[in-house]
């Protein structure tokens, strides 16, 4: 399904200096800089979540490191990273992004997802896989979003298949995590077909605040 104007994800991905702020009603997802490094500490301190094994999340000696690594990302131009910030107070309450974006093939993947503990199972996730898929869809003119989980995270797959995501398989091995464990991951897709429908469905989560 073409973006406005028959745009493609090659012409629309943004260069590293115009990377898109993405507004809901809750939250808004602004572009990663490197001095956002002590607010994603206070938001990963909510919850103490650079100990979670299922996913990496920046504590106060990685923090730099990790934000670095995203940044080489959006200078290769394979990487679109976020922070959530709630509107009504700009707090930072976590990140994602968009990563293996492949402009010829309009694919790329949502991931490195996280909120502090205190907005949690709360509207914020939905919001922000709303904005980020809306995006995606119709803005990049994808044809395909992919995401991979941790086969451990069950919590994390069962909300990939509330938004109406397609459960493809397990990739064994697919990455080494920082402990040193060779994780297992379960990969899910939308498609470009499909989006309308996931579409209605967030947004019926959204208006009953869920």
């Amino acid at each position: 399904m073409p973006g406005p104007a028959s745009r493609t994800a090659a012409d629309a991905t943004p260069a590293p200096h115009d990377l898109p702020t993405l507004n809901g009603s809750t939250i808004a997802l602004h572009p990663l800089r490197a001095q956002d490094a002590p607010r994603l500490v206070a938001a990963a301190a909510d919850g103490e979540l650079w100990d979670l094994k299922v996913t990496v999340v920046p504590g106060p000696a990685t923090v730099d490191a990790w934000i670095a690594r995203a940044l080489d990302g959006v200078r290769a131009g394979t990487v679109i990273p976020f922070t959530i910030r709630l509107r009504e107070r700009d707090r930072v309450v976590g990140s994602t992004r968009f990563w293996k974006v492949d402009r010829e093939n309009r694919k790329l993947e949502t991931g490195s997802t996280w909120l502090a503990a205190s907005v949690q199972r709360s509207i914020v996730n939905t919001e922000a896989k709303f904005l980020m898929l809306g995006y995606a869809f119709e803005t990049l003119g994808c044809v395909r979003v992919q995401f991979t989980t941790d086969v451990l995270n069950a919590k994390s797959r069962a909300a990939i298949l509330r938004l109406g995501a397609k459960e493809e398989g397990v990739v064994r091995r697919e990455r080494i995590m920082p402990d040193g464990r060779k994780r297992d991951s379960v990969r899910f897709s939308i498609i470009e077909d499909e989006w309308p429908e996931v579409k209605a469905g967030l947004l019926r989560r959204l208006q009953a605040g869920s």
